[in-house]
């Protein structure tokens, strides 16, 4: 079984900057792809972001590529959403999530609690 525990959400202007962390917890932990969804109000869950276990290759949805960058650091077994230049339409719950990559997507098999991300404009 894989834990997974996000944090850094909160409010921000439009044009500024979060970082949300996601820390890994489990025996097969680092083995896991890992990557972030997003859930606007009224809306699906969408992907955001994924990266191989090494960390090297990594994927964007289109609407989130230049702005938004995926990291993970297996030392500490976590995982962060650098996310620049936010606009009014990124706020969303932000959900970490452990699977398997398919194609340029995560499929999930464990998912965090999710953390609020507000853009005011």
């Amino acid at each position: 079984q894989v834990q997974l525990v996000e944090s850094g959400g909160g409010l921000v202007q439009a044009g500024g900057s979060l970082r949300l962390s996601c820390a890994a917890s489990g025996r097969t932990a680092s083995s896991y792809s890992m990557g972030w969804f997003r859930q606007a109000p009224g809306k699906g869950r969408q992907f955001v972001a994924a990266t191989k276990w090494s960390g090297i290759t990594t994927y964007y949805a289109d609407s989130v590529k230049g702005r938004l960058t995926i990291s993970r650091d297996n030392a500490k077994n976590t995982v962060y959403l650098q996310m620049n230049s936010l606009k009014p339409e990124d706020t969303a719950v932000y959900y970490c999530a452990a699977g398997s990559v398919s194609g340029m997507t995560l499929v999930p098999q464990h998912w965090g609690q999710g953390t609020q991300v507000t853009v005011s404009s």
